[in-house]
């Protein structure tokens, strides 16, 4: 039975999220009390026609001694063998406040509280959550994501997710739109020479062949390219062994169209000859690139968390 528990904060998605799952063939239930994790993972379990796909969220909405008590009830289900992942996800206060005044909602933890503010409740929200986002598998930051984005990561890093390997994600970004929420590993590249600068490449991007003209000719890029290949490919296995299911390696300069994206391009292009499971995105550039995979099976998927 795959089990995948949805948290983060309010207006950040969760509904979109598991109604993904529930169109994906998961059994689907919002708001679930955290005390009643484990009951119903055993009434499905021990249930012959129970579903083999349990999607749940579990937030703020609950109590707050419930939400302190989910570590634990986690660390029961791994110790009874049950596989789970947890996604986090999260989106930049200042949009929430943004969604909230657009959609003219109240927010959660508002409701029977005439004295707290929204910007208030949203900070509380994210100190509620802590120690469940410290324990989540994947965080997805949804703060420029759409409806389709955000559906569409759903069904292919978390639906289509085998537990028995690491999911590789490489992302290029701009700096003056701020460092990614759900970025693990940053690498600063703004020391390089710029682009930008140049009339005739300023609206060029990464992937095309005269920006990388433009940077190979500096050792000083080829050299960082090297640097940071080489500290992934130090470290990854680690990250790997201690059974790691997502791993998201961001790489920013200031715009996020030019320096950013012909590194996160090398270095994703790189690493997929090594291993599968390595996809490649552009925030600043809204894409996602598809990257041809390492020529070796992945191996047999088994439950997250199966010690």
């Amino acid at each position: 039975m795959k089990l995948v528990i949805i948290s983060g904060r309010s207006g950040s998605g969760k509904s979109i999220a598991l109604q993904a799952l529930e169109d994906l063939g998961f059994y689907a239930i919002d708001n679930l009390p955290a005390m009643l994790l484990g009951a119903l993972v055993d009434e499905l379990r021990q249930s012959p026609t129970g579903p083999d796909a349990i999607a749940v969220s579990i937030d703020a909405r609950n109590l707050p001694h419930a939400l302190q008590r989910v570590p634990r009830l986690l660390e029961e289900l791994r110790g009874r063998q049950v596989g789970y992942q947890v996604i986090y996800l999260t989106t930049d206060a200042r949009i929430l406040l943004e969604r909230y005044s657009t959609t003219r909602r109240r927010h959660p933890l508002t409701r029977g509280s005439s004295d707290m503010t929204l910007a208030e409740a949203i900070e509380s929200e994210e100190t509620a959550l802590a120690e469940i986002r410290d324990l989540a598998d994947l965080i997805i930051d949804t703060s420029r994501l759409s409806v389709h984005d955000l559906r569409a990561r759903i069904a292919e890093q978390v639906a289509g997710h085998c537990a028995a390997q690491l999911t590789l994600t490489v992302e290029s970004f701009g700096f003056k739109r701020g460092v990614p929420l759900d970025a693990d590993i940053v690498f600063d590249a703004r020391c390089l020479p710029n682009p930008y600068w140049e009339p005739q490449l300023r609206s060029a991007t990464g992937q095309d062949a005269s920006i990388a003209t433009f940077l190979e000719q500096y050792p000083l890029v080829g050299e960082m390219l090297d640097d940071i290949v080489g500290w992934v490919e130090r470290w990854l296995p680690a990250y790997r062994d201690s059974h790691r299911s997502y791993l998201t390696v961001a790489i920013g300069c200031t715009g996020g169209q030019h320096r950013s994206v012909y590194l996160a391009e090398k270095l994703a292009h790189h690493l997929a000859q090594q291993q599968p499971g390595v996809r490649l995105r552009h925030r600043e550039l809204g894409i996602q690139t598809p990257i041809p995979q390492a020529p070796p099976e992945p191996p047999a998927c088994k439950d997250p968390k199966e010690p």
